[in-house]
């Protein structure tokens, strides 16, 4: 028995947001919007969105002893996240710079902080939440070696799950571990490098998957997901919807898709669940405050399917 649906090791950021009619080109300076502060960081986000679903989550992540990390902890606690791993201290909390056009794409700047202390000896310190964890998700805003720290501490028939973002090469040891990967396009081309020898998302998933993962999850915005084992390569559809504002849907996505999987869920189920959490995500501002509960995404129209 499981004491976590979902644990989550990762970033926790101040988001900066400002709206901007187009972004600046290198050496120019634009006018935004009121800037807006908002709780973020992937992991935090990611524990956010998997609570807000329903999954007993807990996170594993550092902030700063400042007033953004009250902004964070205290985000966490509303959504219902367990927080006894979140450490305090040792640098200022990370902050992620946003600029969001007329279009709701946005471009994103961190500065790690805090994230970039959480060590390896942390995660060595959290063992009891890896045996109490049925699905563990990361990602790349913390230090790489801390990332495989903890897939060396995954329980026994427990379930990891990655986004490697910022993008760059993986260890094998890390690669081995995921199931699945979940890249986007320019995470994709990152990763296969030289090999990216296709333009078809289908054969990056192929690529990636002769990597070592164990499977392989390729988000494609509005042309919906592909999902790829070792059984095949399936096309989950987008969800159309009105986007306001892109910060944080991967987010959404990748929580979704752990919790999905976490509760049985196949592969290309949990990826059309996700796509919906997704889709609900960027028809509101923000990131941890545009997540939507398990009757909302039911409301745009249930689990889905794969194609």
């Amino acid at each position: 028995m499981y004491d976590y649906d979902l644990l989550v090791v990762g970033s926790a950021n101040a988001d900066l947001v400002t709206v901007v009619e187009r972004r600046p080109a290198a050496g120019e300076t634009v006018l935004g919007g009121d800037l807006a502060v908002h709780p973020g960081g992937k992991g935090a986000n990611q524990a956010v969105a998997a609570a807000r679903l329903g999954a007993r989550t807990a996170l594993l992540a550092r902030v700063g002893d400042d007033g953004h990390g009250r902004l964070l902890l205290d985000s966490l606690h509303e959504a219902g996240v367990d927080t006894v791993g979140v450490l305090v201290g040792g640098a200022p909390t990370g902050v992620a710079l946003i600029t969001v056009d007329p279009s709701g794409d946005n471009s994103i700047v961190v500065s790690p902080g805090a994230n970039a202390r959480l060590t390896p000896g942390d995660v060595r310190a959290a063992v009891s939440l890896f045996l109490a964890s049925r699905v563990v998700s990361a990602q790349l805003e913390i230090p790489l070696e801390t990332v495989v720290e903890v897939v060396r501490h995954l329980a026994e028939g427990s379930r990891f799950v990655l986004n490697p973002s910022p993008s760059r090469v993986l260890p094998t040891e890390v690669l081995a571990a995921c199931d699945p990967l979940v890249v986007n396009e320019h995470e994709a081309r990152v990763l296969l490098g030289g090999a990216c020898v296709s333009e078809e998302p289908a054969d990056w998933a192929r690529l990636l998957l002769a990597k070592g993962p164990r499977s392989v999850v390729v988000t494609l915005g509005a042309r919906g997901a592909l999902v790829c084992d070792s059984s095949g390569v399936t096309r989950v559809p987008s969800v159309r919807v009105d986007a306001v504002d892109t910060t944080g849907a991967g987010d959404a996505f990748t929580a979704a898709l752990a919790r999905e999987l976490g509760s049985g869920a196949s592969l290309a189920e949990a990826a059309a669940y996700a796509a919906r959490v997704g889709a609900v995500a960027v028809t509101r501002r923000g990131a941890q405050e545009s997540y939507p509960t398990a009757p909302e995404v039911d409301a745009l129209g249930g689990r889905g399917g794969a194609r």
